[in-house]
């Protein structure tokens, strides 16, 4: 379910929102179908999944359009406490406003993962600093390598995988709880590592940790003299990354290899992996 909007129904200064939550949806068609008209009223863009877990999305539009609509949708039971993250961008971040019913909001591919029975422990980007300066903890990005390219947390395991349902195997191949006692993870807005820690927790591994909000939660609240982070953050739209300002970034796309690419590098760009990036969080 979708809507083409005219290029005159949103304004150049915008509101971009970043949100899930895991909860027991029963009823996805006619949930799906009141978040269409909902934000179809709002004139909103972005894309929003629902799925008998929850929901998940990015949407954007006129700040007080944005948060009539998640004020409308924190209302209805199931729905309270969103887990949100905000950045604004000038131009529109996405062409049409859609609405789609998946099996999952973010595909694992794993049965009997589920967040809403166990995730590891929520940290907030101080503690996140604190824990990273440890030397026994093992720092994965649960992210794909279109992501990490564009920016990672200084010394963090990149697993190189295309989509997230590569995870689980290069888990299986590559942590063990024994040598991996302390374990923690982060993704772009939290949502990956809900299902990344509940499958760890699974496995055995004793302590497991993410960052509460993701990147972008820790972004806005990191002063620069303390950050940790290294440059810029991959975002699922038109804007490719956003910098630690959550200003858009400066990435484009290739035409060829579909990856994203330094504005300033891409007449020396040599395409890699000849992968499309996979645009779904």
């Amino acid at each position: 379910m979708d809507n083409q909007l005219p290029e005159s129904s949103i304004s150049p200064e915008l509101l971009v929102a970043a949100l899930y939550r895991f909860t027991d949806v029963a009823h996805t068609a006619e949930m799906r179908q009141w978040i269409f008209d909902l934000g179809t009223r709002e004139d909103l863009c972005g894309t929003i999944l629902v799925a008998p877990e929850g929901i998940n999305g990015t949407i954007a539009g006129l700040p007080d359009q944005v948060r009539s609509f998640l004020s409308m949708l924190e209302a209805r039971d199931g729905l309270e406490n969103l887990e949100i993250r905000y950045s604004n961008c000038t131009q529109r971040p996405f062409q049409r406003w859609r609405v789609r019913l998946k099996n999952e909001i973010v595909t694992l591919g794993v049965e009997n993962v589920d967040p809403r029975d166990e995730v590891g422990i929520y940290l907030d980007p101080a503690d996140w600093n604190r824990l990273l300066q440890e030397e026994e903890v093992t720092l994965i990005d649960t992210r794909n390598h279109y992501e990490t390219s564009v920016g990672k947390f200084k010394g963090a395991i990149d697993p190189d995988t295309e989509t997230f349902r590569e995870f689980p195997e290069w888990v299986e191949k590559n942590l063990d709880p024994e040598k991996n006692p302390k374990v923690a993870m982060y993704c772009t807005g939290g949502i990956r590592c809900e299902k990344a820690t509940n499958l760890l927790l699974q496995k055995g591994f004793r302590e497991v940790y993410h960052l509460k909000g993701g990147i972008l939660r820790y972004l806005e609240e990191t002063p620069p003299s303390e950050t940790l982070w290294e440059g810029e953050c991959f975002v699922f739209d038109e804007r490719i990354s956003v910098d630690q300002k959550l200003q858009p970034g400066n990435h484009i796309i290739c035409d060829r290899c579909q990856l994203p690419v330094p504005a300033d590098q891409m007449e020396s760009h040599q395409c890699g992996k000849l992968k499309r990036a996979n645009m779904a969080e």
